[in-house]
């Protein structure tokens, strides 16, 4: 299923999109998070007893967790290509000596919905950057899970852009403030539940600027697969329901072009997930 936060006649509310995309079904829990925690089958009886609808028309979709409980945990130069192209673009900011996970944290005080605006920040940010990614949404508490372990943690997926000031980035030779401004995380449409992918993903992920295709490439490329991701990260830190975790981004960013191509005002940005959907937003 493809759950949703929507706002209605000024109230934010979750729901079930209809099979067909076209109406959401109101469900009655007070906000994604908690719908999340609960039970299995409370959720499925929710679901199973979900007449009403509303056309997608008459709602304004939202990210689907407005507000996450913590920062979303990030992983850096996880697909080989990228890897090279962020090399190419500062070697000394991007060249991984060793062949280790980098995480990062990306601070969110609300999440941007799909066709919301990307702040450009003016007269902070130079050289704005777009990243789509794979989302993993925690479903339950994990602690010292193993990797074969991992996916009955998985509570579902969802499309990330990881918006990024590569000036500030690279000058502060860590990427919280670069990476963690204000509108710099667009999350959306929906969160497709983990029965209707199968682990690990293998999805076709991508984006475009204006029409014009930029990344093109698959989920199964992960130079760090979900499950070691889960599994290293839960070995030192609880993982609680509703975590999001953006597993990397495939080459074609901004900075990886001769010369590279930046976002500005008024571009329209989508990043596209299979089996998921596609997060539309543009720069202001």
């Amino acid at each position: 299923m493809k759950l949703v936060t929507y706002l209605h006649d000024g109230k934010e509310a979750v729901g079930v999109l209809r099979e067909d995309g076209a109406a959401v079904r109101p469900l009655p829990f007070p906000d994604m998070n908690a719908l999340i925690e609960a039970p299995r089958s409370q959720l499925l009886s929710a679901v199973k007893d979900a007449d009403a609808s509303l056309p997608l028309s008459a709602v304004t979709l939202l990210a689907p967790i407005p507000r996450p409980r913590q920062d979303v945990i990030c992983l850096g130069i996880n697909y080989k290509a990228h890897a090279e192209e962020a090399e190419r673009y500062s070697s000394e900011a991007f060249k991984k000596e060793r062949p280790i996970p980098i995480y990062f944290s990306k601070r969110v005080t609300e999440a941007v919905g799909p066709e919301g605006f990307i702040e450009s920040h003016p007269g902070l940010v130079e050289r704005l950057d777009y990243e789509a990614e794979l989302a993993v949404i925690i479903g339950k508490t994990a602690k010292n899970v193993k990797a074969a372990d991992a996916a009955d943690y998985i509570f579902g997926y969802t499309v990330l852009n990881d918006v990024s000031a590569r000036l500030l980035q690279t000058t502060h030779k860590q990427w919280y403030f670069g990476k963690g401004l204000d509108g710099f995380t667009p999350i959306g449409p929906c969160i497709t539940t983990a029965d209707e992918i199968a682990f690990p993903p293998a999805l076709r992920i991508s984006s475009r600027v204006n029409g014009e295709p930029r990344q093109d490439s698959t989920t199964d490329l992960l130079i760090t697969s979900i499950a070691d991701i889960i599994e290293e990260l839960s070995s030192g830190m609880t993982l609680l329901p509703g975590t999001i975790i953006a597993t990397g981004t495939p080459a074609g960013v901004g900075m990886g072009f001769d010369p590279p191509k930046f976002l500005k005002p008024g571009d329209v940005v989508e990043c596209a997930v299979e089996g998921i959907g596609t997060l539309r937003n543009t720069v202001r």
